[in-house]
């Protein structure tokens, strides 16, 4: 292992000091904890991370190692990882490197040998903040760095993190088409509609309600991505347009609060967030709680929304936030959690086939 030493700079001046792992350098972006005891290469290359430096409360991270096949997205979007330790000799079958040879590939900055437990207390007493990992001496220049971490902002999230170019795939003997507009989307959307012999059109975050019905979709999935949801503004209206048309609608994490938003609903940013495959939410409905994946710093505010409109049909065992929403106005349901888990809990993949049946209902 590295002894090179390593520093995490947080913008309320405090340092972290530990070794180095992955590439050397400098890396600014807003430090958060997930509580998830497995699944870190899922959180490596979740596009939700997107800007954002991601601390594992689990003690001990890599130590299945890294593999091609289990990637959520097409690299690492986050700009840095910390965690207390991280094995040097993995053992896994399926395993291709070590999780520092893989952070090397992906050009992610690491930072092992810190007191996670320490850091994440900091977070939850304080919210999360900005922060800088670096193989710089920190205190030579403390002031200087520390403007820096302190003015970064995440910008352009979706944009970034979602694709460019419609896609299609197929799968015989298709039953339903879904528009999958692709916010920021973890592969496992993906392949948890075509399992459902859905075929599925992938299209980039800034298509039109207008292109999305010529497609005629039996079903829209909004997906889940990064960034404050607030500011998609010109996705808002185009999902306002689709829920006027009334075509099935499935969201996800971001494309839960989307679709509050464009209902009249407000989101607010959590004070540490929800992040971790160990999330109970209890559905209204039944009773039941499920333990589910999560990934995400905002939640959309309950009491935005007129009763009449939408009914929350999930809340967040913990602190009570909204975790789901059934709509009166048009065929939709969302929720704020993972159902497809990837690395978690499959407690709630079951609303992929809610879905699926919500489409059959509706006759498309």
């Amino acid at each position: 292992m590295s002894e090179q030493k390593a520093y995490l700079l947080l913008a309320n001046g405090q340092v972290l000091e530990g070794k180095s792992f992955g590439v050397t350098g400098t890396a600014i972006g807003e430090v958060v904890f997930t509580t998830g005891m497995v699944g870190y290469q899922e959180t490596l290359t979740d596009p939700c991370l997107y800007g954002q430096i991601a601390v594992q409360t689990f003690p001990l991270n890599g130590n299945c190692g890294a593999n091609s096949e289990d990637f959520e997205s097409s690299k690492c979007w986050l700009k840095g990882y910390i965690v207390r330790e991280w094995c040097e000799t993995p053992s896994n079958f399926r395993c291709e490197k070590t999780i520092d040879a893989f952070m090397k590939e992906q050009n992610v900055i690491g930072l092992y040998g810190v007191d996670t437990r320490q850091l994440t207390r900091i977070i939850r007493e304080n919210g999360v903040m900005n922060g800088m990992i670096t193989t710089e001496d920190v205190y030579a220049k403390k002031e200087e760095l520390l403007a820096q971490v302190q003015t970064y902002e995440i910008t352009d999230a979706v944009k970034t993190v979602g694709t460019a170019e419609q896609k299609t795939y197929t799968v015989e003997n298709a039953v339903h088409h879904v528009v999958m507009m692709d916010l920021g989307s973890k592969a496992s959307v993906l392949e948890k509609l075509l399992a459902r012999s859905c075929n599925v059109t992938v299209v980039p975050y800034n298509t039109t309600a207008e292109a999305i019905l010529t497609l005629n979709p039996d079903g829209v999935m909004l997906t889940d991505g990064p960034g404050n949801p607030a500011e998609n503004v010109e996705i808002i209206e185009t999902v306002k347009k689709l829920v006027e048309a009334k075509v099935p609608m499935f969201g996800i994490c971001l494309g839960h609060q989307l679709v509050a938003l464009a209902n009249g609903g407000e989101t607010v940013k959590l004070k540490y967030g929800h992040r971790g495959g160990n999330q109970p939410v209890k559905e209204q409905s039944t009773g039941f709680v499920y333990v589910t994946t999560q990934n995400h710093g905002y939640a959309v505010v309950e009491e935005s929304l007129d009763a009449a409109v939408a009914a929350v049909s999930h809340w967040n065992v913990n602190d009570k936030t909204c975790e789901g929403l059934v709509y009166n106005n048009a065929p939709v349901f969302t929720v704020q959690f993972y159902p497809e888990a990837c690395g978690g809990p499959r407690d709630t993949t079951c609303l992929y086939d809610q879905f699926v049946t919500m489409m059959n209902k509706e006759g498309k």
